[in-house]
């Protein structure tokens, strides 16, 4: 099976998370994408995450209907901060009858060789890219894919901002997220 491994801080997860995840599973070879909670994003600081679980959680609550998606907490159960090349080394050995492909923004993309063997990466997997405004990637590897995705502006710093600001957060999370937020006083 081909699986698309999303991974992210989710922190909060978002309609433009789930719209590029449904455009992959609609429009790829893909037959289900995983979203991959990190716990700890080694470039970014941990300080203004929500609690993994937590974070955990909310993607369950946004994508549990959908067959297509699965959530992982594989990240949760490695060494801390979570390296990319570690997740995809355990799962291709726990999974070995699965092909493992990275989605990712351009955006991250870009920032590629500062990762944990990179070269490693780019040689043994496979990488489907969403177009991120203001980061074009040139001199694209065979075993990488450029898509058309529908992308919105949203960000999960906004989505956190207007929380604290005390302004609505509708139509920028599913409702069922909004409502667990709200209910359980999340970034406030």
């Amino acid at each position: 099976m081909k699986i698309g491994l999303y991974f992210g801080s989710f922190n909060p997860i978002h309609v433009g998370h789930l719209i590029i995840a449904s455009h992959l599973a609609d429009h790829s070879a893909l037959n289900q994408i995983w979203f991959v909670v990190s716990p700890h994003n080694p470039l970014k600081p941990s300080a203004s995450l929500l609690n993994e679980y937590h974070r955990l959680h909310l993607v369950q609550t946004a994508v549990q209907e959908d067959l297509r998606f699965r959530v992982t907490d594989v990240e949760f159960k490695l060494p801390k901060p979570s390296y990319t090349i570690d997740t995809l080394t355990y799962l291709t050995e726990k999974y070995p009858e699965n092909e493992f492909t990275v989605i990712m923004g351009t955006d991250s993309f870009q920032n590629i060789n500062k990762w944990k063997n990179a070269d490693l990466l780019l040689k043994n997997y496979f990488f489907i890219l969403y177009p991120r405004p203001g980061f074009e990637v040139s001199n694209v590897p065979t075993n990488v894919q450029i898509v058309t995705a529908p992308l919105l502006e949203i960000s999960a710093t906004a989505i956190r901002k207007n929380i604290k600001d005390g302004r609505s957060i509708r139509y920028l999370v599913p409702d069922n997220v909004r409502e667990e937020i709200e209910r359980s006083g999340y970034y406030k």
